[in-house]
């Protein structure tokens, strides 16, 4: 196995995990191929379905790649009678998609443990954790196992809580990413706060000692030089590969996002009780106001709806995530744009490096 990040890749370039479908074993394939490291998403899925996508992978690649867990949440919500509320608000919704409401009820382990055994027993290059740091003897086992990890952090406290418990890097996220905001904490108090990239970041390499991946609206090679010059190993990207035909995103998402209908994005608890980053829809509008701070009981709650709208074609009624740099995505497919990509990085760090007064520029 793989004991430096920077073993991982040809190019510093990372597919984030999209959980939901998009972050599949096709595009993590392309990735791969392009020099970049790819993350299949284990968020929602079984067990047993997350190890078929690992077993798929492998059989057309013997490259190092990823895969990204979610922590386990309190197994109570924080108030009851506003999972109440939120449900009477949505009536109209299920009344609409002609669906009932799902079981808020339905678990909140995302079955982490039996995920973990199951890597710990057929081992990958590299795992990453969201929602949460995992126990040091998590991380120990994975250490053992020769798998490198990585804990997604929002601020400093939690980058310091994850070197502590021993991971071996950081993916620092900014406010600009789409999908959820992967921090430990879902408290509403937090939602004014967020930090973007570039602070993040800075902030985050005086803290720490362990290598960190840059995650948050990255979408051009000169964004990623961008970060890379800040301090960071490696930039990570899920809006840019959403979009490439091998995604598995939804054709109704992918033309959410490459279609200029939708004007912008906005963080939001509407579909699933955390913050996260989609573009603005109906949905958002008419619900994200009254949604309460409980994951993963909204997402359960929500679900039935989003699968209806799905069915019947209707993209407001649809969680969209993107970051904020969406309207900058290529249709490509995966390989190309991560060679794409690695050019135009390549041509900004040259520009970058080219001293002042170089007559190559057409300056004396």
């Amino acid at each position: 196995m793989p004991t430096e990040l920077n073993d991982l890749f040809t190019f510093p370039i990372v597919q984030a995990p999209m959980a939901g479908g998009a972050s599949c074993p096709q595009l993590a394939a392309g990735v791969l191929e392009g020099g970049g490291l790819a993350f299949l998403a284990a968020g929602y899925k079984t067990p047993e379905a997350m190890y078929e996508e690992i077993r798929q992978l492998r059989a057309v690649t013997d490259r190092p790649f990823g895969v990204n867990l979610f922590l386990p949440q309190p197994p109570a919500p924080p108030d009851p009678a506003q999972i109440e509320a939120y449900a009477e608000q949505l009536a109209g919704e299920v009344e609409w998609y002609g669906t009932g409401l799902g079981d808020a009820d339905a678990g909140t382990d995302d079955a982490f443990d039996a995920k973990v055994a199951i890597l710990l027993d057929e081992p990958v290059a590299l795992v990453s954790f969201t929602f949460g740091c995992p126990p040091p003897a998590v991380l120990d086992a994975f250490a053992r196992a020769g798998t490198y990890t990585v804990v997604t952090v929002t601020n400093v406290v939690e980058a310091r809580r994850a070197q502590a418990a021993g991971a071996d890097a950081l993916c620092v996220q900014g406010v600009e990413a789409g999908g959820h905001q992967g921090g430990f904490r879902n408290d509403p108090r937090d939602d004014r706060v967020g930090r973007g990239l570039l602070t993040l970041l800075a902030e985050v390499l005086e803290a720490v000692d362990v290598p960190v991946i840059a995650a948050g609206g990255l979408m051009r090679g000169g964004q990623i030089a961008a970060v890379l010059s800040a301090g960071a190993a490696a930039a990570q990207l899920g809006t840019a590969f959403l979009v490439c035909p091998e995604s598995g995103a939804s054709a109704l998402h992918k033309r959410a996002v490459s279609g200029g209908v939708f004007t912008r994005t906005e963080l939001t608890r509407a579909f699933s009780g955390r913050p996260a980053r989609g573009l603005v829809n109906r949905f958002v509008r008419e619900h994200g106001p009254y949604a309460p701070a409980a994951y993963p009981q909204v997402h359960h709650l929500t679900s039935p709806l989003r699968a209806a709208a799905a069915r019947v074609g209707d993209p407001q009624g649809m969680a969209l995530w993107a970051g904020q740099g969406y309207r900058l995505a290529r249709e490509l497919p995966a390989a190309e744009l991560v060679e794409v990509l690695a050019r135009e990085l390549a041509d900004a760090l040259s520009g970058a490096a080219k001293p002042a007064g170089d007559a190559s520029d057409g300056m004396l």
